[in-house]
């Protein structure tokens, strides 16, 4: 069974970025799917979106400094199927480390090699910060795809042109050449304005059929979910929300060709 490594990722802030990654996992994990969250982000806030504490040494800090597996590092979640590598605030300190690291771009890859190899997982996926530092650019190097989450909002083509552009140059420079998008996933649409309708028109003319059919709506219970610690799957399965990420499970099987 191969194993899909998805890195979920957006240079720009307040996007829907973990809140896709978490709810993408916990729904493809819903489907029969075998899962891996690995939270890179400094803030954790996809830790915590599953209900685990942020605790010191729980991390892929030290693997990616080369101390340790990082298999070591996994946890089960409350949910079927859903396991997760936690973040922590000391990743903050990767990104110089690394920098002053050999194969610096190559930790996160080389680190999750044995984990693909156990084939245990038929999917793994890569929350990462808001920039495109070097623990993004380490999941893009890790990653077979990326989904880059976009917000109906204005601008919001700034948001995808960057990341686009790096992922391009890593494919075609050879530093990771099996590197695709696997789609844009459009958040925060409000079908009772012209703007959302606007700008997702915009994008598709951009992107064309890379943009998922599947848009997520702006929902308060997508929105209380997190503090309660669980994916909106788990906390309110009747919402809008939750009926859109189920969809957009969906959607990213099929890209895959993951078996039904």
């Amino acid at each position: 069974m191969p194993t899909h490594v998805i890195a979920v990722a957006n240079q720009k802030g307040g996007v829907g970025k973990t809140t896709t990654t978490v709810n993408l996992a916990a729904c493809l994990a819903a489907q029969g799917r075998r899962v891996l969250l690995i939270d890179i982000d400094p803030q954790a806030n996809a830790t915590s979106g599953v209900g685990l504490e942020k605790h010191e040494d729980a991390s892929a800090y030290g693997p990616l400094l080369g101390e340790g597996k990082l298999a070591e590092k996994i946890q089960r979640t409350a949910f079927d199927r859903l396991d997760v590598i936690p973040g922590e605030v000391d990743m903050c300190g990767l990104e110089v480390e690394l920098a002053r690291a050999e194969n610096h771009l190559q930790r996160l890859r080389l680190a999750l090699e044995p984990i693909r190899a156990a084939g245990t997982y038929e999917v793994i996926l890569l929350d990462n910060p808001p920039s495109l530092g070097i623990l993004t650019l380490n999941a893009f190097v890790a990653a077979d795809w990326v989904i880059v989450p976009l917000q109906c909002e204005y601008y919001a083509l700034e948001g995808i042109s960057m990341a686009n552009r790096i992922l391009v140059q890593l494919r075609d420079g050879g530093v990771n050449p099996r590197l695709s998008l696997l789609g844009v996933v459009m958040t925060m649409f409000d079908g009772r304005t012209r703007l959302s309708a606007q700008v997702v028109e915009e994008v598709r003319r951009h992107f064309g059929e890379l943009v998922f059919e599947t848009y997520i709506p702006r929902n308060s219970r997508l929105a209380e979910a997190p503090s309660h610690g669980k994916p909106i799957l788990h906390y309110d399965k009747y919402s809008t929300g939750a009926a859109a990420y189920d969809v957009l499970a969906q959607e990213v099987a099929t890209r895959l060709k993951l078996r039904a």
